[in-house]
């Protein structure tokens, strides 16, 4: 069964320095019918303001990764991360992957120091498969190439592929495709999701755009047509 979600369909926040949208429940955004899809919790499509951001808050128990599509982001934790001034890891652009273990607990901030570009960025939550780990924190860099035309693993449970380590048995895929550019992709868990950070591409046959989603458990993905098009695959147990 095959199921997309449109863009305007999904929960909206404005607090004048955030704009967010809202794939599934979150914060003051609740619809009983999207709750997350299997351990996959949270996707919010945030624009932070220049010179803002999130200030210093809590996290348990969760895997927290961010992906950024324009501008910086600034990351700060209790864990130590990006507490040097020229710390070169806590700091994320475009093409960069960060993954937090908030585990048994971290504090953290986010926050775009450009004092005039948007910093346009996925905010992504997956639920781990153990409680009260040790927190941690894994920044890594995926090159455009290594994206264009094909899903580039960028999150698993053991780091293969140069991938970040997330404590879950899910997969995260990163691909671009423009043109001719496809790709086929065959599960190995139970459940798929697709999200179109940018551009248009069509999955399995369904025309989608920026922000739409399409989900499925029939084992098997095509993706094709796209234009400027750049897509976060999710594997789910």
């Amino acid at each position: 069964m095959i199921t997309v979600r449109k863009s305007s369909e999904r929960g909206q926040a404005d607090h004048g320095w955030l704009k967010s949208r809202h794939s599934f429940s979150f914060a003051d955004y609740h619809d009983p019918r999207h709750m997350g899809f299997g351990n996959l919790r949270v996707i919010n499509e945030d624009r932070i303001a220049p010179g803002s951001g999130f200030g210093t808050h809590g996290h348990r128990d969760m895997e927290i990764v961010s992906y950024v599509l324009d501008g910086e982001l600034a990351h700060k934790d209790s864990m130590g991360t990006g507490s040097a001034q020229d710390a070169p890891s806590g700091v994320i652009r475009p093409g960069d992957v960060q993954r937090m273990s908030a585990g048994s607990g971290v504090r953290h901030s986010e926050f775009n120091h450009d004092k005039q570009g948007v910093t346009h960025f996925l905010q992504i939550w997956i639920e781990p498969n153990a409680s009260g780990i040790p927190p941690s924190y894994e920044q890594k860099h995926f090159k455009p190439e290594d994206k264009r035309g094909r899903l580039r693993l960028i999150a698993s449970p053991d780091g293969r592929d140069g991938s970040v380590t997330i404590h879950q048995d899910a997969l995260v895929y990163a691909g671009l495709f423009d043109g001719r550019e496809s790709a086929s992709y065959e599960l190995k868990n139970d459940r798929g999701y697709v999200h179109v950070a940018r551009g248009r591409i069509t999955v399995n046959g369904h025309a989608l755009q920026a922000g739409d989603a399409l989900k499925t458990e029939d084992g098997l993905l095509e993706i094709e047509n796209g234009e400027q098009a750049e897509v976060l695959v999710f594997d789910l147990p």
